[in-house]
């Protein structure tokens, strides 16, 4: 929600009290979980108390759906019966079959796309006509349109953002309807698997009608303990209203610790916004490693009663970006170890699940990332909240074009009218995250090259900085040329971010001056788990942009040597040796933290998904995941690769990637090959092996004392599955899930790393198959199915939970194989 300039600013110094009181004792706190039950669950319909004034629900249960258009369905006496029943959030084009010929191409990940409607019937709060009632929904892929009870309340074109209507006058005691068109027909529209349909999570939210307003508030602090609250209320009623604004704050255990009253604050039928000032002692700071989050519960009373109650979560850190010490986080240098991501979830598109995405940031965590770009859209609000909990720093970004095209349907069509909007509500949704230090306003913006770029920045600046100046601006820019870059000629980002040009790296300070950087985009290395092809030179594919892509292989596969990068872009080694180098570069970003739907280059059809990630599709590490592992992390680490199953006599590149250590000594059944030691900048050390079956042993020491051991083992031919499940209890409330890793073993337990049978699965009990995937770009086999074919050894089941507790047992079988059965508990 936009704040409007009529708005009136009643400036109010508050005194800071520090209080011994807990949750349970304040009589202000509403009831429920501690410090405040601002998104608690509840019926549609229930009564707010005077203790707990508002009120947001889910509103994802029990839609109605269909694929096609019918314009009648806006109505509120049309027929819906014979629709198909979901919950929300959804995602349509994932459960299509692959197809060269669907209009999203395979760029758009080759998955049907077209115009789908929802429905749902719902009962209205209780005393609606005396509160505001407000239907929010997180994002719409895209141009939705709404309508309640046949009211038309609007469209929102631009797929990721947030938005909400507020619908209490539309509403009538009994039966409501609400219709949602969605409208992803014209293709191509987007670089990258979009999805379609109403793919994030959507609220029903009551309220008084004097409240504070949707992403109202907004804290800003400094490690010194310093608070500033930024409160705006709006009040819906027809005359001005008295109140008391009521600020307290509670630690990361709940506890109530400081607490602020401001008395006799008039609001107009226009609004108020309050500013307010207080300090707390000591706080604790918000950092990677403790990732330490307050509460501000705001209470606006009436007649000493609480009207409406707004929990605001933030946390006390700074950071500097330097020209030429690189970036600090609270006063300790630190170099951001990021990767892009896009917003899909492998086999479940882009339907939103936060235990997908926890797992996500867990594997990108483990190989010791500590920022996110949100490549290259404004994500899921809860994806903001997870790197909040689980300490990342994000890098928020809102466009991928501005008024020029990089597709014929894409964002330029709806930019011109829509751009101020749909970036101030990301500011205003997202600017309370701790984890969030800069503001993107564009991706490779077309405009870098035309002077229209000059006046559009310095307005896409102006509108952030308008509404957050705690952080810093900044585009990812391609041209590197200042006298040839309009947009860093508009003098107005904070920061130079610049894509891939790894080579420019060393002589940027004396080439800019001053000027900070970030490599915002770097690398775009092809690899492909477990393929391996040995060739020791470094190739770009394609070579460039015009040169027909002739140098693949019959497999659709890319080597995961790390030897292969696009014709921009360069390997993993290539690109983290020239960013280390330098306290100047405050960071980079790899692209891609996981491989995603779409952009399969360079590959033309069947391949249908990127070869960026350095985690494939389904969640398993490529080579190169265990190279940062070794340079990103304090664990200890030792990998080796490839597999060991060759042709006799072969020779065959054996890597190893290790740290902690002084030297790797490499044993083929029991006879050393010698041992290895990195010199200067190297990332790894190398053999060259004539293969024999066998066992193949790295060792690696420091100081003469072992330190790690890793064996590789020819594998047999395949003989069993074995199933394990990344978490065997889950929660029973119809959305967690257990990814379940099928591996085909040998005899002797070893996984044969060229298998690819066909794995079928039952499910019993309390869950179903959500999703099935193998991580292999070119694979048309449907992510929602009951099979799916091995890839080097591995595959993987998603199993999802109902609301009801008890087991869920999977049962894998393929034919000629030891079959194996797994069960996950769910609990409340």
């Amino acid at each position: 929600m936009r704040i409007p300039g009529i708005y009136k600013v009643f400036m109010v110094s508050l005194l800071g009290l520090l209080v011994s009181q807990n949750c349970d004792a304040n009589p202000l706190i509403p009831n429920g979980w501690c410090p405040t039950n601002h998104d608690r669950q509840s019926s549609v319909g229930e009564t707010p108390t005077d203790r707990e004034s508002r009120v947001k629900t889910s509103f994802n249960q029990d839609w109605k759906f269909f694929l096609g258009d019918d314009p009648s369905a806006k109505n509120s006496l049309y027929n819906d019966s014979k629709w198909r029943k979901l919950t929300l959030p959804h995602d349509w084009s994932i459960e299509g079959k692959f197809d060269e010929k669907n209009p999203a191409k395979p760029e758009g990940g080759g998955l049907p796309t077209g115009i789908g409607w929802y429905r749902k019937t719902f009962t209205a709060p209780a005393d609606f006509k005396n509160k505001l009632v407000t239907v929010e929904f997180d994002g719409v892929y895209k141009n939705s349109e709404v309508w309640v009870n046949g009211h038309y309340l609007g469209k929102r074109p631009y797929g990721y953002s947030s938005f909400a209507y507020e619908i209490s006058r539309f509403l009538k005691s009994r039966n409501n309807i609400i219709a949602v068109k969605v409208d992803n027909s014209l293709q191509p529209d987007s670089r990258w698997y979009s999805g379609s349909g109403i793919y994030r999570n959507v609220w029903l939210t009551t309220t008084a009608k004097v409240a504070v307003a949707k992403w109202g508030t907004f804290v800003t602090t400094g490690t010194d303990g310093k608070v500033s609250i930024k409160t705006q209320i709006q009040n819906k009623t027809s005359k001005q209203q008295a109140a008391v604004l009521v600020h307290s704050i509670y630690d990361a255990k709940g506890k109530l610790i400081l607490k602020t009253q401001a008395q006799n604050i008039k609001i107009d039928t226009s609004g108020l916004i309050v500013n307010s000032d207080t300090e707390l002692k000591n706080p604790v700071l918000w950092s990677l490693k403790r990732p330490v989050q307050y509460k501000l519960v705001t209470e606006i009373l009436q007649n000493n009663k609480p009207i409406d109650t707004y929990e605001t979560k933030f946390g006390f850190r700074t950071f500097n970006f330097d020209a030429e010490k690189g970036f600090s986080l609270n006063g300790l240098p630190t170099k951001i170890l990021g990767v892009c991501l896009h917003h899909d979830l492998g086999a479940l598109g882009a339907a939103v699940n936060v235990r997908a995405m926890e797992r996500q940031l867990e594997i990108m965590k483990a190989m010791g990332v500590n920022a996110i770009r949100t490549a290259h859209n404004p994500p899921a609000p809860e994806f903001l909240d997870l790197c909040d909990e689980m300490g990342f720093l994000v890098m928020d970004e809102a466009f991928d074009m501005w008024a020029k095209k990089k597709n014929k349907n894409d964002y330029h069509l709806n930019f011109p009218e829509w751009h101020k909007r749909d970036l101030e509500d990301m500011i205003l949704r997202d600017r309370n995250h701790p984890s969030i230090i800069l503001w993107s306003i564009g991706n490779e913006i077309r405009e870098q090259f035309d002077s229209t770029g000059v006046a559009l920045t310095k307005e896409l600046v102006a509108t952030v900085k308008n509404l957050d100046q705690s952080r810093p601006v900044i585009s990812a820019l391609t041209e590197t040329d200042a006298k040839k870059n309009f947009i860093y000629q508009a003098n107005a980002l904070d920061i130079y971010g610049l894509n891939y040009n790894h080579k420019l790296y060393k002589d940027w300070p004396k080439n800019y001056p001053g000027v900070k950087f970030l490599a915002t985009e770097t690398t775009s290395a092809l690899e492909t788990r477990g393929f391996y092809d040995t060739a020791d030179t470094i190739r770009r594919w394609p070579r460039d942009g015009k040169t027909k892509f002739t140098e693949g292989n019959s497999e659709w596969s890319a080597s995961a040597y790390d030897n292969v990068s696009a014709y921009w872009g360069s390997t993993h080694e290539e690109t983290w040796k020239a960013a280390k180098k330098y306290d100047h570069v405050s960071g980079l970003f790899v692209w891609t933290g996981f491989d995603y739907l779409g952009e399969p280059l360079p590959y033309p059809w069947p391949a249908r998904s990127s070869y960026f990630g350095i985690v494939d599709l389904a969640g398993f590490s490529k080579d190169s995941y265990y190279m940062y592992q070794s340079e990103w992390t304090d664990k200890p680490v030792l990998h080796i690769l490839p597999h060991w199953n060759w042709e006799a006599g072969k020779s065959v590149e054996v890597w190893a990637y290790y740290n902690q250590a002084d030297e790797v000594e490499l044993y083929l059944n029991g006879k050393s090959l010698g041992k290895k030691s990195k010199q200067d900048d190297d990332l790894h050390v190398q053999w060259n092996v004539s293969f024999a079956p066998g066992t193949l042993k790295a060792v690696s020491r420091k100081n003469g004392k072992e330190i790690l051991v890793r064996e590789v083992k020819t594998a047999g031919d395949p003989a069993k599955i074995e199933l394990v499940a990344d978490r065997k209890q889950i929660k029973a409330d119809g959305k967690d899930l257990s990814f379940i890793t099928v591996r085909i073993l040998d005899k002797a337990g070893n996984v044969v790393p060229n298998a690819d049978n066909l794995v079928d699965f039952k499910v019993e009990g309390a869950g179903f198959i959500a999703g099935v995937d193998n991580g292999f770009q070119a694979s048309l086999e449907p992510f929602k199915a009951s099979y799916r074919k091995a890839f080097h050894g591995l595959c993987l089941a998603i199993l999802q939970a109902t609301a009801k507790t008890g087991t869920i047992k999977l049962t894998a079988t393929s034919a000629g194989l030891s079959s194996a059965v797994i069960e996950v508990r769910t609990n409340k």
